[in-house]
């Protein structure tokens, strides 16, 4: 799929590095036992380990609160989905079992400290470009409100946005019916391109051994 960076949000963010992985022939379902069970005992801990700890000092979260920053947005009133993922299992509001796409870019948001999503790709239309919102551009999102985008880096196609780091919209989403996927993780500026690889195919493969099918991974930006 044809996806690019915009030269304003290059130019913003000149370390900016978003890795796009693509999957082709999947079986999205409900979660294997083992992946439920990881992603129950990875809260847990993750639970203890912010006890008396500000989640702002993350420095995952902390690196993408000051992405919003400069890209326009306050990150206090618009928290990125990582930040948001931490803050519930801080409050032991534990993410439960949705399906297994779902419950993956969660694990691993929450274990990257960085944003994830995930989407429908045959209801894209290509080109895709990931920019800044512009004034006035909105769209229903998966939290269930029509959110503003101006300001936010999103991802948009020939029919307009369809997701962002702060929450993705409603038009795209990944179901038991998705059999192509596209995945956009957000990674933090930051990150050494070798990690960043590495991060990645971690990711793609752990998605694959689940889900089947083949998949093949990019990173825009920063080379």
């Amino acid at each position: 799929m044809e996806i690019h960076l915009s030269s304003e949000l290059v130019e913003l963010l000149p370390n900016i590095k978003i890795a796009i992985i693509e999957y082709r022939n999947i079986t999205v379902g409900d979660s294997p036992q083992m992946v439920k069970g990881r992603l129950q005992l990875f809260q847990e801990s993750i639970y203890f380990d912010l006890e008396n700890k500000n989640i702002t000092d993350l420095p995952g979260i902390q690196e993408w609160r000051k992405v919003f920053k400069i890209t326009g947005k306050d990150p206090n009133r618009y928290r990125h989905s990582a930040e948001a993922l931490m803050r519930r299992v801080q409050k032991q509001n534990y993410l439960s079992s949705v399906q297994s796409a779902i419950d993956i870019n969660n694990f691993f948001s929450l274990q990257y400290q960085v944003p994830i999503g995930i989407y429908d790709q045959d209801l894209l239309s290509e080109p895709v470009s990931i920019r800044i919102g512009h004034d006035g551009e909105e769209y229903l999102g998966l939290n269930g409100r029509v959110n503003s985008l101006e300001r936010l880096i999103i991802a948009s196609d020939q029919k307009g946005p369809f997701g962002s780091p702060f929450v993705d919209s409603e038009r795209t989403p990944v179901t038991k019916k998705t059999k192509n996927a596209l995945q956009m993780i957000y990674l933090r500026p930051s990150t050494d391109m070798v990690i960043a690889e590495k991060l990645t195919e971690s990711l793609m493969n752990m998605f694959t051994q689940i889900h089947g099918g083949e998949a093949s991974f990019q990173i825009l930006g920063c080379q």
